[in-house]
């Protein structure tokens, strides 16, 4: 298995489907200058979790942290987290599930415990995989909370970088 395999397999045993690409449409996004993966290693070299993330201009986009469930609970997330985040004071912004339930506030206090502000704008993640529907989310932010105008911006980018459609 290699390391993109390897990565998959994290992804499709940490999200449900409408929220990552299918693995053709994921690997494609390796050719992207702007898309890097970070990985996490065990002591055997086998990578136990990732870090999905987009390098713009304006802000950084983290599009998916996994780790494997074997070994979650651990620290490996926030790890990542850090190791991401640490060398830049750019303005950071990633993707959560409204708080509608135990697990979405989890990971919601899970990012603020990080630094990250869940900003209180109406936003979709457009469809990534044919026939698929919009998804409502929030956005959450580090180091402040997003202005309108902000917010704006970074979902303008994000629908034209990331999803390839134009803003609606």
């Amino acid at each position: 298995m290699n390391d993109f395999e390897r990565v998959y397999e994290i992804m499709s045993a940490s999200f449900p489907e409408i929220e990552y690409r299918t693995q053709i449409g994921q690997e494609e996004l390796l050719r992207h200058p702007e898309y890097r993966l970070i990985t996490e290693l065990d002591e055997n070299g086998r990578i136990i979790a990732f870090l999905a993330a987009w390098e713009f201009p304006m802000f950084r986009f983290i599009e998916h942290l996994a780790v494997d469930p074997s070994v979650r609970g651990g620290g490996i997330g926030k790890r990542l987290m850090e190791k991401f985040m640490n060398p830049s004071d750019k303005l950071t912004v990633l993707e959560v599930e409204i708080p509608e339930n135990r697990a979405s506030c989890r990971r919601i206090r899970f990012y603020e415990r990080l630094g990250f502000h869940l900003n209180d704008y109406n936003y979709v993640q457009p469809p990534l995989r044919s026939g698929g529907v919009d998804l409502p989310l929030k956005i959450m932010s580090c180091p402040k909370p997003l202005s309108e105008k902000e917010f704006l911006a970074c979902r303008a980018l994000l629908y034209s970088k990331v999803y390839r459609i134009p803003e609606a």
